[in-house]
């Protein structure tokens, strides 16, 4: 979309994520659904003569396959559509167990599509299309998984009726391939060449186009080489979603509860809860671990609602902050202060007097482990 040949796309594999990736588990394969090619082995079967059949109320490959006693692999199915432009028909015949890629159909037309309306007068018969018969104007896509098959069943473009020993380059003649099939589990991995193809969900979360000249070129724009020549600037760009990486790293770091910021890019470093701050010994003291924390850097939310524990910590959960410091009447009874990490890993009672070199030391350490800095 943005130009150029080549891009490279960051992803975090989760199960939610919105875009495919394909992957291979035997190399380092991985590439975007969109630009995945499809490689397969087809079984080629045996040449014989063209018949059509009868074949009553079989629009569907799954009717057509129960009906015939065949394999989907079998059948060569129609998959239509129509360009944005001027609503023409593009029909792609694809292997029947396969789909569209439509990222891929649209790079090769280079024209937008859309999925088909098929009206009366078009002259196609909507389930039993086949590639002998189509009405003038259509676009034919042949797609490379019918390459080296000489055996098909497919539409007779007539109301109920298949031929069955459809071949190829002896009905139709020689055609050109193009792949334009979605890639599929347990496909060719076009590095290793290895049948072990799979995919998974993923969020893309940044990206790196390769421009070339394509912008520098339209617009004329160029500069001087140092041999006094002319030539157009290679450009590129790069970009980070800002909130797919958000919601990136709530789906990595959480449990039940809520989100676990990692301290580097948590909204707040430290959470205060007062329990109790109607009580002039919470405020006070809440208060002063505030703006003695805040005043060294440290980034601090003070939750001081009326509001039972529970809830209060049940928002700490859904807020996600790294550390939580617990003031309470019964804390300051004892001279104590709770302080725990989101995460679980850590819980002090720490004397009143230490509470503040305690938070400060630990949001430090945090940060220095993964090279950062108040």
């Amino acid at each position: 979309m943005m130009g150029g040949k080549v891009s490279h796309e960051y992803m975090l594999l989760t199960d939610v994520g919105e875009d495919t990736i394909v992957l291979c588990r035997d190399c380092d394969y991985r590439a975007n659904m969109e630009a995945a090619p499809c490689l397969l082995t087809n079984e080629p079967g045996e040449i014989a003569p063209l018949e059509k059949v009868d074949t009553p109320d079989c629009k569907t490959i799954d009717d057509l396959c129960a009906f015939l006693k065949i394999n989907a692999k079998q059948t060569c199915k129609a998959v239509m559509y129509q360009r944005n432009a001027d609503d023409s028909y593009v029909i792609v015949f694809i292997r029947g167990d396969l789909d569209v890629n439509e990222t891929k159909l649209r790079n090769y037309l280079k024209a937008e599509v859309h999925p088909a309306v098929v009206t009366e007068d078009s002259g196609i018969h909507a389930g039993f299309t086949g590639p002998i018969g189509l009405p003038a104007g259509v676009t034919v896509v042949y797609d490379r998984s019918l390459k080296g098959i000489e055996w098909f069943a497919t539409g007779a473009c007539e109301d109920d009726k298949h031929y069955v020993g459809f071949n190829i380059a002896r009905d139709v003649g020689d055609v050109a391939y193009v792949d334009v099939a979605k890639a599929f589990e347990g496909g060719i991995c076009p590095v290793c060449g290895k049948p072990h193809i799979y995919t998974s969900r993923g969020i893309e979360v940044g990206n790196i186009f390769q421009l070339g000249t394509k912008y520098t070129e339209s617009m004329d724009m160029t500069y001087v080489d140092q041999d006094g020549s002319l030539k157009h600037p290679i450009m590129g760009c790069y970009g980070i979603g800002v909130g797919r990486l958000a919601a990136s790293v709530c789906e990595a770091h959480r449990d039940d509860y809520g989100p676990i910021w990692p301290i580097s890019i948590a909204p707040w470093h430290v959470q205060i809860c007062s329990l109790r701050a109607d009580q002039p010994e919470v405020a006070e003291q809440s208060q002063k671990l505030y703006d003695a924390l805040t005043a060294r850097g440290v980034e601090v939310l003070w939750d001081d609602r009326q509001v039972s524990a529970g809830v209060m910590f049940s928002d700490a959960d859904l807020f996600g902050v790294p550390m939580r410091v617990v003031v309470s009447p019964k804390g300051l009874k004892n001279g104590t202060i709770e302080i725990a990490s989101r995460d679980k890993s850590m819980k002090e009672i720490v004397p009143v007097d230490q509470a503040e070199g305690f938070v400060y030391d630990y949001v430090v350490k945090a940060l220095q482990k993964l090279e950062c800095r108040l």
